[in-house]
């Protein structure tokens, strides 16, 4: 201050000074004086500064939920969960992945160790149950996930059966008393298996057509086992049918204690579901359906952070958002012709004089009889003839899907599959419709003509790389996807040799309303196996954030509004899951490698933890209590 009384240096000029400083520095100076401590929390100071430290293009607006540029500085600097505060080592081999109950009061995770174990999430965490799954012939458990009311819990295995052929089993457990209800087989394993609502869950079974052709099939299964029923709901008069006829029906068994007569079928099942088929789709090129993950739409109009800039904008003054038809990626092309067959497919017709449409079982004849010696090889003739069979047996999508009803039940079923190449490299959704989501009705669905022996796809996202994860943002409006790059121009002649992928790991976000990709991939973290030896990574998503694991050892927090990365938090191996609890993002949980389970929390509630300590009294109320005594 001058001697008058007045400051020193204008505001302006202590504005120009303080934009040398750090964000740390700025916040020590504003503790000099009054006049210093107003220009220190000035906005345009905290949003210069906001942009410099956190390294974010001037083009990405403020969150739509900030109320000043200081207040959002602090958001990214104190509540992101980067401070380990405990870490749990009761697993003794690989933990793989880690799931919390919606509710956030418990957690399960999964492990090499062929346990899932049940934790309850307090200030202390602690193990609340353990369920060795050796007993049913598991080799390990894989992924876990409470229903909607946290009553049960799904668990999915990799279940070892004859002859050591490796496939997949889910297993139901009850909450109230931790036993098991239910087992469903699941094959294959990597289908993983989720709730499609409180008491249903869906699994997946394979059925090979040819060396590199199969068929997927997507079952509905109830969680409990009514008594009586033996096999899928199968009248038990069915069950003198051989295992080959059950098995082209898409049969898929469960396992208990009681053995039951289809065994002498040959048929390794015990007392089984009831269940119903979803659908029924053919796999090309060695590819099959994989990671099945269910979407509520009903969300989709109030989601809790739109990531778009431009329609966050928009939000207040616009009444609807456009709708997109998953049946096409336009108006326009809804009014397309029909996809003429591929020039190879229609080539090798035109050589032996057979149209398109009705012209498979000829070809067919032709082939088998030496008539027609195409020239391709066994692999590529098997893709076209299935290519073909596909496009004339398949059932076609349904138009004008989406409802701009914001109360509707909609589900959409996301899964990871392909077309070129085993290896998982699209992402194919299909409508769950209302009368689909219950095990009521016929057994195998409703009863198909001969050109819908297949369900096609409503909508497919090319990915052009191995996916190795995938998450829904609480509102189930974004898709996450972890995926490792095909090189850009690569050609895929053989599909059992995909092309080889990148090491860096990109973090795609797709919009599940208008099916488009927003914002640029997110980079940071890294993996380094090859195709053949590729594995799941799972990511989660909170209201802010999206957390990822890696093969770099370290475990990532990204903000979803500015698409900036805020933290690493490391691990002595592989960090194979991470999990947000799903009340307070706040907290974060990390599975890896070296069998550890580490707890995160933000230094904001890290310091809110800690006891107080007691303020000493000042010096002179000391004294003056001394003198009275």
């Amino acid at each position: 201050m001058a001697a008058g009384g007045g400051p020193l240096l204008p505001d302006s000029v202590l504005y120009e000074i303080f934009l040398y400083l750090d964000h740390a520095d700025v916040l020590s100076v504003g503790l000099v004086c009054q006049q210093w401590r107003a220009v220190a929390r000035d906005e345009f100071l905290w949003k210069e500064l906001f942009y410099r430290y956190y390294r974010i293009s001037r083009e990405v607006p403020r969150h739509p939920a900030a109320v000043s540029w200081y207040d959002e500085f602090q958001r990214l600097y104190d509540t992101i969960p980067c401070v380990e505060v405990q870490a749990l080592k009761e697993h003794n081999d690989q933990v793989l992945h880690l799931s919390f109950s919606h509710s956030g009061c418990l957690f399960a995770s999964c492990s090499k160790d062929c346990t899932v174990k049940i934790w309850s999430n307090e200030l202390d965490i602690s193990l609340q149950h353990s369920s060795n799954m050796r007993p049913y012939n598991w080799s390990y458990t894989q992924f876990s996930q409470f229903n909607s009311d946290d009553s049960l819990l799904l668990v999915s295995g990799v279940f070892v059966g004859p002859h050591n052929s490796s496939s997949g089993e889910i297993a139901v457990i009850s909450m109230e008393n931790f036993t098991l209800l239910s087992r469903v087989r699941n094959k294959p394993y990597d289908v993983f298996g989720c709730w499609l609502n409180e008491t249903n869950l869906i699994s997946g079974n394979l059925h090979r057509i040819g060396r590199i052709t199969s068929c997927s099939v997507l079952w509905l299964n109830n969680a409990f086992q009514p008594a009586g029923v033996l096999c899928l709901g199968v009248p038990t008069s069915r069950l003198g049918r051989s295992a080959t006829e059950l098995a082209s029906c898409g049969g898929q068994f469960s396992w208990s204690l009681l053995h039951v007569a289809v065994q002498r079928e040959g048929i390794e099942s015990e007392n089984v579901n009831v269940v119903k088929r979803l659908f029924k789709i053919q796999n090309l090129n060695a590819s099959t359906i994989r990671t099945v993950m269910v979407a509520d739409c009903s969300r989709y109009d109030s989601p809790d952070l739109l990531l778009d800039y431009e329609e966050q904008l928009a939000a207040s003054s616009t009444s609807t958002c456009p709708i997109f038809d998953l049946g096409s990626d336009s108006e326009e092309e809804e009014a397309k012709p029909k996809q003429a067959p591929e020039p190879a497919v229609q080539e090798l017709l035109d050589d032996v004089g057979v149209p398109a449409e009705d012209g498979l079982q000829q070809l067919f004849d032709d082939i088998m009889e030496g008539r027609v010696r195409p020239a391709m090889t066994d692999t590529e003739l098997e893709t076209k003839v299935a290519e073909l069979f596909v496009r004339n047996r398949t059932k076609p999508p349904e138009l004008n899907l989406l409802s701009t009803d914001s109360n509707s039940k909609t589900k959409y079923l996301i899964f990871t599959t392909g077309c070129l190449t085993y290896s998982p490299h699209q992402i194919g959704i299909k409508r769950i419709l209302p009368h689909q989501m219950t095990t009521a009705g016929p057994v195998l669905g409703e009863e198909r003509r001969s050109d819908e022996f297949f369900d096609s796809l409503d909508h497919v996202i090319d990915i052009h790389g191995h996916i190795i994860g995938m998450g829904l943002s609480p509102d189930h409006r974004y898709l996450y996807v972890n995926s490792r790059a095909w090189p850009r121009d690569c050609v895929i002649s053989d599909p059992m040799q995909p092309p080889p992928i990148a090491e860096e790991i990109d973090l795609h976000v797709f919009d599940l309303k208008t099916m488009k990709e927003v914002k640029r991939a997110l980079r940071a973290h890294r993996a380094y196996t090859p195709n053949e030896e590729c594995f799941f990574i799972f990511l989660d998503v909170s209201r802010d954030f999206v957390a990822s694991g890696a093969e770099d050892r370290h475990g990532y927090i990204w903000d979803r509004h500015y698409n900036i990365c805020l933290a690493k938090l490391q691990h002595d191996n592989v960090v194979n899951s991470v999990a947000f609890s799903p009340v307070e993002q706040e907290l974060l949980l990390t599975a890896s490698d070296d069998a550890t389970i580490k707890v995160w929390r933000s230094p904001r509630a890290v310091r809110s933890q800690q006891p107080r300590r007691p303020r000493p009294r000042k010096l002179l109320f000391s004294w003056l209590l001394n003198q009275k005594s």
